[in-house]
């Protein structure tokens, strides 16, 4: 049984809990439990106590109170990371599931919110104005992790990853201190926090750019038999590489889940799906995807759609509390080698119903941005190739994980040095360093200066010279 952390009297915790606005929340509570839950089931970790900010002074109170007590720190924002980050053991977890507040400016297409909020959260908030903002693919991610991590979604092709649409963020650095980081305000901490992590501070607002999307998208899903994967991944390739930026999606290798509208005889079969989000004309979506028709989806799910649902499309598939472990690379290019590779390796058992391999095409916005503008070191990759192994039953453990770095080693031939910091899982530092590449001695220097004593070394970590 876990206890409040030993090296603690009961009224230094006792001021901490009084000098709150939000709550403080000790072990074997009901609210203990469920705050420390995450979407990966693997993590089972124990905070010594969790605080839950009801604003950016209470999260000030607990880097300070973390600080002052050499407290090991995690910050929950939406807790997806497969890593399993957001939840520390035995230390101080802030949680920002109270950090709520979403406001909305049309005229000016801009939204501030808080660092708790879920991109379903503000995705609905910016629909009810026709906006959107690059956003996860599974609407319970937190925009706190996914932003901080970079950005990715079905809109990246034509907007650009979150934080090229980022305008300003509010962080907590260790000192205590709250810092507004812009182009115009603390610019150095500004270029750091896209693409850099939590590894600078709590981030409790951030501000978005919006652009004009939906309300109505044309979307959906194509299904293919798994025979004709290696065919349609070629064709959709040479599609995709030179097609218009209103166009997004991937190609994903599953298992047809047991659900309409999927076909019973299908259910349960290997297949090959395409995500189409075409973001142009819902009314054109038919024609701007025609070379995908083309190839005869034996299942074709397409249709005008709310932006909404488009983003919601994957929930079904990924619910939390599976077993996660998950592998990606960045790629120049997808030859035909590395295709029937990846394909062969992911029929090999024992490939869990659950798990996907996405690939994701990139392009677009993205390679029109300075590659110097933001902290990421892959800006310049076509492809993303992502292993998500999710699964069930704990006695799988070891045969999934070697499952999935089975898959990704034997396509790594073909993949450059760095990758999507929030896909990393236990690489270690030198494939931080590698995923920043050239830029990592600029994020050591701004380590140095807002975080010297490592305080928030839960994450893709950046180590600080001292």
């Amino acid at each position: 049984m876990v206890q409040i952390l030993s090296n603690l009297s009961e009224s230094v915790v006792r001021q901490f809990r009084e000098s709150l606005t939000g709550n403080l929340l000790e072990p074997n509570t009901a609210e203990y439990e469920a705050a420390r839950t995450i979407y990966n089931g693997m993590i089972d970790n124990h905070p010594g106590l969790i605080v839950q900010p009801a604003n950016t002074a209470d999260v000030q109170t607990a880097v300070n109170f973390a600080r002052e007590n050499n407290l090991l720190i995690s910050v929950k924002g939406g807790g997806h990371a497969a890593s399993g980050h957001a939840v520390c053991e035995g230390g101080l977890m802030i949680d920002l599931a109270l950090l709520k507040d979403i406001e909305v400016d049309p005229a000016a297409q801009t939204a501030v919110a808080g660092g708790g909020v879920n991109w379903g959260e503000l995705d609905a908030a910016t629909q009810e104005h026709g906006l959107a903002v690059t956003g996860g693919r599974n609407p319970t991610t937190g925009i706190g992790g996914l932003t901080l991590g970079s950005g990715s979604g079905w809109l990246e092709r034509k907007l650009g990853y979150t934080v090229d649409n980022l305008l300003g963020a509010e962080a907590v650095s260790a000192d205590g201190e709250v810092r507004w980081a812009s182009e115009d305000e603390n610019p150095d901490l500004f270029w750091g926090l896209q693409g850099g992590g939590g590894n600078f501070g709590v981030v409790t607002k951030f501000k978005y750019q919006l652009h004009k999307v939906g309300p109505m998208v044309f979307g959906g899903q194509l299904g293919f038999p798994r025979f004709m994967a290696k065919d349609v991944i070629r064709a959709y390739r040479d599609f995709i590489e030179n097609a218009p930026d209103d166009i997004g999606g991937g190609v994903a290798l599953i298992t047809a889940p047991d659900m309409d509208p999927v076909p019973p005889p299908v259910r349960g079969m290997l297949v090959l799906g395409v995500v189409v989000a075409y973001f142009g004309d819902p009314a054109d979506g038919p024609a701007a995807i025609k070379p995908l028709l083309d190839l005869n989806p034996v299942l074709n799910m397409t249709s005008e759609m709310p932006y909404l649902a488009l983003q919601s499309m994957l929930e079904a598939g990924q619910q939390p509390g599976l077993r996660n472990y998950w592998k990606a690379d960045m790629y120049p290019e997808l030859p035909d080698e590395m295709i029937d590779t990846l394909v062969e390796q992911a029929e090999k058992p024992p490939v869990s119903p659950s798990t996907t391999v996405l690939l994701q095409p990139l392009g677009g916005q993205v390679h029109r941005v300075d590659d110097d503008a933001s902290a990421m070191g892959w800006r310049s990759a076509k492809w993303a190739v992502h292993a998500l192994g999710m699964w069930e039953d704990p006695a799988e453990d070891d045969a999934q994980i070697v499952w999935v770095r089975a898959l990704a080693s034997s396509i790594e031939p073909w993949a450059q040095a760095g990758t999507y910091l929030n896909y990393l899982m236990d690489e270690g530092e030198g494939r931080v360093r590698a995923s920043f590449g050239p830029k990592y001695d600029r994020m050591v220097e701004l380590k140095n200066k807002y975080d010297p004593t490592n305080l928030f070394s839960l994450n893709q970590n950046i180590k600080p010279t001292a």
